[in-house]
């Protein structure tokens, strides 16, 4: 893919354009993340964060490699 082309649409507003901020995700994107999907099946077991941390901490802790 060239980048000689201008693929920038013309519906897009200057000001839109202008109001970016050069490297706002950079620190977090240097750092990484740790997002893990879950088939929709555990999804019914492990709704959100917290369910899925608090079964993982006890699962860690019967294993004894508890953090």
């Amino acid at each position: 893919m060239s980048n000689d082309k201008d693929t920038l649409q013309d519906e897009y507003p200057d000001n839109l354009i202008r109001s970016g901020v050069r490297g706002k995700y950079t620190k977090s994107y240097r750092e990484g993340t740790n997002i893990v999907l879950i088939d929709p099946d555990l999804h019914k077991l492990f709704p959100d964060s917290e369910a899925v941390n608090r079964a993982l901490r006890e699962y860690a802790s019967k294993k004894g490699t508890a953090p």
